[in-house]
């Protein structure tokens, strides 16, 4: 496997922890009687601060993943792997483990400054499968 397509697995992975992470605090904030439901109304209570922040920082990996699927799928299929292409996806893996407790913590601007590194890593990958 090449590191491009170990760092997409990991990433995916890590997208099932932060599930968890969001889901056991959300369960126990608003309880069965809601998050078994369907969900047609709103909830009778929010989201504490950090566990929403959990929610919108497992959104925002959905997000990134698509893209960066896209940049290791490209990368692998035409067989253009190298070095910096790696580097980047494990660039854009770090950043995404660095982003879910900047994400809870409510660091400003660290927060958005790790996206951005990440945000950079994927695109610099699709940028290499052009040259």
């Amino acid at each position: 496997m090449t590191p491009e397509l170990t760092a997409l697995t990991l990433a995916a992975l890590l997208q099932a922890v932060q599930f968890v992470l969001y889901a056991v605090p959300a369960n126990l904030e608003l309880g069965p009687g809601y998050t078994m439901s369907a969900r047609d109304r709103e909830p009778s209570k929010p989201l504490s601060d950090k566990t929403a922040r959990l929610g919108r920082a497992l959104t925002n990996h959905f997000e990134g993943l698509i893209l960066f699927t896209i940049a290791v799928v490209v990368i692998t299929l035409t067989g253009q792997a190298t070095a910096f292409t790696a580097a980047c996806a494990w660039t854009y893996l770090a950043a995404r483990v660095l982003y879910i407790p900047a994400y809870y913590f409510g660091l400003r601007p660290g927060r958005s400054l790790i996206w951005g590194v990440g945000f950079l890593a994927t695109l610099l990958m699709l940028l290499a499968a052009l040259i």
